[in-house]
């Protein structure tokens, strides 16, 4: 994993670098010198963050409007509780 360290202006001056690098490991982003920010790509973010996904994050997904959805009756999926 190769990591990147830019300075702001760097950043700021070649944010299309700063995007293909972080596709290989974190890009560092420094304010006078000390780190500041880090850069990573989305599959990364989402492996570091467990993966989970909050309902709210899904339902504001472009296009989820379209997709069909039925909630089935809580009735058809309740059974018997065994006490024996």
């Amino acid at each position: 994993m190769a990591i990147l360290t830019l300075s702001s202006r760097d950043f700021n001056q070649d944010l299309s670098r700063a995007k293909k690098a972080a596709n290989d490991g974190p890009v560092f982003i420094t304010d006078r010198g000390r780190p500041a920010h880090v850069l990573l790509s989305f599959e990364e973010y989402r492996r570091l963050a467990g993966g989970h996904q909050k309902i709210a994050d899904l339902l504001a997904m472009p296009g989820v409007e379209e997709i069909e959805f039925e909630v089935p009756n809580p009735r058809d999926l309740s059974q018997p509780a065994d006490l024996s």
